[in-house]
């Protein structure tokens, strides 16, 4: 295959490979398909970790200090940083180089910036397989950003193995900790700029919310995937200051705790069922789509059916069932 060379040097733990390989997956679906063919049965080994939150809470650095905790361990670190497009040019301003900088000189450590080109949820299409790429490579530990927009970015949980949310004093209001979305999801919060007034406060309601036991209490009848990885594992909470790396080391103690949980539990087993579910899902939506998309530009029957659809003589809905029909995918 094309990509052999390059999947080669990556098993051998090439940087310049790992960073290609991503790079084609990004780009090309078809390159990514070929690539994850011959590698997947090289991943596996990697722990992820999701860590989030909303935009100013400090996400970049607080990932810059976790890293060199790990590398002091003696654990090699793939960090993946997804940020937004713009929605007119595409483009993005990759700003995790910069404010992860000093982390280029590390050893063992490999940054990578992806926009996220308008996926919804927090992360990139490329996301999933730039994982397995950097899981081949021999990364111990993936650490993914999402982009930080605020409370609908819950993609993370079907990707990652432990989900860190960042919070600060000061943003949103006093039940900003009590909403739904992305607050459900959460392993363990961690209040960033414990320096900051608010800080006590803002773990307070945290507590709270806990004891309110939303959507946190197990439910042994309930097959949903949204308890799979959280059931018996109450939140942790964790308070830190990513300027001065204060209070780090409890925030590593509570990730290997739950590392531990998912494995004594059995859980992580479900999880991985889950992940498999979601990410076949993901990409079959992104292939029907594709298929659909090149029918649509090619069909001459497709702008007749427009053409009733104006004229009202056909509504939407039948004509998505009409084209699913072209497809013979019904």
């Amino acid at each position: 295959m094309p990509y052999s060379d390059l999947i080669e040097k990556l098993l051998e733990g090439n940087t310049r490979a790992a960073a290609r390989l991503i790079t084609l997956v990004e780009n090309d679906i078809e390159a990514a398909e070929e690539i994850v063919n011959v590698i997947y049965k090289n991943t596996g080994k990697a722990y992820i970790l999701g860590v989030t939150g909303a935009p100013g809470s400090g996400k970049s650095t607080f990932i810059s200090n976790l890293t060199k905790f790990f590398v002091k361990q003696g654990k090699k670190i793939g960090i993946i940083c997804v940020d937004p497009s713009s929605p007119l040019t595409g483009g993005a301003l990759l700003g995790d180089r910069i404010r992860m900088k000093e982390n280029f000189s590390l050893d063992n450590v490999f940054i990578r910036s992806m926009a996220n080109r308008g996926q919804l949820g927090g992360l990139a299409r490329a996301t999933e397989d730039s994982i397995k790429i950097l899981d081949a490579y021999g990364c111990d530990v993936v650490i993914v950003e999402t982009v930080g927009v605020g409370q609908s970015e819950v993609d993370i949980f079907k990707s990652a193995h432990t989900v860190v949310v960042l919070l600060v004093p000061g943003l949103g209001d006093d039940i900003q900790a009590i909403k739904a979305g992305i607050m459900e999801i959460t392993d363990i919060f961690v209040v960033n700029k414990m320096d900051l007034s608010g800080a006590d406060k803002k773990v307070a309601e945290i507590t709270q919310m806990l004891e309110l036991d939303m959507n946190y209490k197990y439910k042994s009848n309930n097959t949903d995937e949204n308890y799979a990885k959280i059931a018996n594992w109450t939140p942790k909470i964790a308070k830190v200051n990513s300027k001065t790396s204060e209070n780090f080391e409890e925030v590593i103690e509570l990730i290997e705790e739950h590392k531990k949980f998912l494995e004594e539990s059995g859980i992580i087993a479900n999880y991985q069922v889950n992940r498999i579910k979601s990410e076949i899902l993901q990409i079959l939506k992104h292939k029907i789509t594709k298929k659909v998309e090149g029918l649509i530009s090619s069909n001459s029957d497709i702008d007749e059916y427009i053409r009733l659809v104006m004229d009202k003589s056909l509504d939407p809905y039948s004509m998505a069932n009409l084209i699913i029909k072209l497809l013979g995918i019904e």
